[in-house]
């Protein structure tokens, strides 16, 4: 068995956040110009300023590259520790898998129609695979 298998989700949910950052700024840059935003004179503010100044679709792919900075760091770690711990392979790598299939699912739910009941219900489906992770990698290096 493989047990680095786990590293190839790992991969894929890194690229796909850089993939997530490429389209945010490919659509925030000209919304920002459109909206006359001064950016070079912008001092202290922070992306959620430009909620109010730029369209909601815009902010979208924004709001999801957020996201992608937050629980998936957990997936980084645990998948990480799984694969150094000899773990990373069969069922982990599986259900490696279906996390980042489900987040990917997510951010494009989230940037196009972002409906807010999809988006929970996928992002709860998506932790279930994370809760896995984490209960087999506690159940391989605590009770072991």
């Amino acid at each position: 068995m493989d047990t680095n298998a786990i590293l190839g989700p790992v991969a894929t949910l890194a690229l796909w956040s850089m993939v997530m950052w490429v389209w945010m700024y490919a659509t925030r840059i000209p919304a920002m110009s459109r909206a006359k935003v001064d950016a070079i004179n912008l001092v202290g503010t922070t992306g959620r300023s430009l909620d109010e100044l730029l369209p909601p679709q815009v902010q979208w792919k924004a709001h999801n590259y957020n996201h992608l900075m937050e629980q998936p760091t957990l997936f980084y770690a645990v998948a990480i520790a799984l694969a150094v711990g000899g773990m990373g392979g069969g069922l982990n790598a599986q259900l490696a898998w279906a996390y980042v299939a489900l987040r990917i699912v997510h951010s494009l739910v989230q940037v196009t129609v972002n409906r807010v009941l999809w988006r929970f219900g996928i992002f709860v489906f998506a932790s279930l695979f994370l809760l896995a992770l984490c209960i087999h990698a506690f159940m391989g290096f605590v009770l072991n």
